[in-house]
């Protein structure tokens, strides 16, 4: 019996062809958006998190204590050679990079413009977090005076490669000192503050510059995926300060919160258009089937047996819908995963916000299963309207109604 149920069911769903393959269109369109829109996202999210920790912090950081609040070249980590040492013994610390930091004014001939100079080992960089894909004009490279500079304070400044640029700051005395640099290549990290502000030089000149001791640095930067790196850090260096990347970027904390609530209301939105079309088709299909109904509890078929052909069609009509728009959207997300969504038109406006011209996708295996489990809920409450009619009609009666 329960086979012949399904093998009515299966044939019933595909009654009205046209219709039903309507709705089946417009299930996979919605579902497949819907996928590609969340993976643009998360894509978009990952990819300004993962240049964020390459470019500046890492998963973990360390500074001294007041460094973070006083930005002097006094508050600095006096051992950090020393403790580079020891963390790149570690199997739990892929990389490590020490960086000297200072504030001050960047100046050509005709513009002027608050910058901050950054002290750096190409190679340790390099290693830590390929600082050469940042690369957009000129070479990797601090021969001579040579500098390298982040892309938008490079537009405000109107430098280009071979261009020169003063800095001036106070050194470790008080003293203002200035250095004449020649610009060797323009960074774009997608950093907006590095992008914005940063010229940097070689580590070993900045200490020289600065007249600050050469084992000495603003922050140690980490790269690791063990969780408890930071508690065994916190009980090892109880004289620094341990901060992990959402507590130095919180602003991505809150923007992975209002994609999760967006994609929350688009799967929202897709789902009610699935509710609506498939109650639309299994409410239409009964009407017209309505005595064919009548005659079935005449004979003395149960409603449940009814009930369960119905939910049997609607499962069909969702299932093939689902497999349609899992189809499309796995093919939509895996050409955006490789190639990207290319918004060069809107570039100079995207990476003033630190968003990269092209933008990548990501697949991920939850987007799937929260939709089939979403898209099957549909269409089982979708047919509580036309199995309540079902249920209240009087099959004598509707017998002998003239279709």
């Amino acid at each position: 019996m329960y086979s012949l149920i399904l093998k009515l069911a299966f044939n019933n769903a595909f009654l009205r062809l046209s219709r039903t393959l309507l709705v089946l269109l417009m299930i996979g369109v919605s579902m497949s958006m819907m996928l590609s829109i969340q993976g643009l996202y998360d894509g978009m999210t990952l990819t300004l998190i993962e240049n964020s920790k390459r470019s500046d912090c890492g998963e973990l950081s360390l500074y001294n204590k007041n460094y973070r609040t006083s930005k002097s070249l006094q508050d600095t980590i006096s051992n950090a050679l020393k403790i580079k040492k020891s963390l790149q013994k570690r199997a739990d610390v892929q990389a490590v990079a020490v960086r000297l930091k200072a504030e001050g004014l960047s100046a050509t001939a005709k513009k002027s413009a608050f910058a901050t100079i950054i002290g750096i080992n190409l190679k340790d960089e390099e290693k830590f977090g390929k600082i050469s894909a940042f690369l957009k004009e000129g070479k990797l490279t601090f021969k001579g005076r040579g500098a390298l500079i982040g892309s938008e304070l490079a537009k405000r400044l109107k430098l280009k490669i071979g261009s020169k640029v003063i800095f001036s700051t106070q050194d470790s005395s008080g003293e203002i000192n200035a250095l004449s640099l020649k610009i060797r290549g323009v960074l774009q990290t997608n950093n907006i503050t590095l992008d914005a502000s940063a010229l940097y030089i070689d580590s070993v000149k900045l200490h020289k510059f600065l007249a600050v001791p050469k084992g000495s640095a603003s922050q140690i930067a980490i790269r690791s995926d063990a969780k408890s790196l930071k508690a065994s850090l916190e009980k090892e260096y109880p004289s620094l300060d341990v901060k992990s990347f959402l507590e130095l970027y919180p602003m991505i904390k809150q923007m992975q919160e209002m994609m999760r609530i967006f994609n929350s209301v688009t799967f929202i939105i897709v789902m009610l258009v699935v509710f609506i079309g498939i109650t639309g088709v299994m409410y239409v299909s009964i009407l017209d089937r309505i005595r064919e109904f009548g005659i079935m509890k005449s004979i003395g078929m149960s409603y449940r047996l009814i009930r369960l052909q119905i939910y049997s069609e609607a499962l069909f009509i969702g299932m093939f819908g689902y497999i349609l728009g899992a189809l499309f959207g796995y093919l939509i997300l895996y050409y955006l995963e490789n190639y990207g969504l290319d918004l060069s038109a809107f570039a100079e406006g995207m990476e003033s916000f630190g968003m990269s011209s092209i933008i990548y996708a990501t697949i991920k295996t939850s987007y799937f299963s929260t939709t089939f489990f979403a898209i099957i809920t549909a269409s089982l409450l979708s047919v509580w309207f036309p199995l309540k009619k079902i249920k209240k009609m009087n099959s004598i009666e509707v017998t002998k109604v003239d279709i």
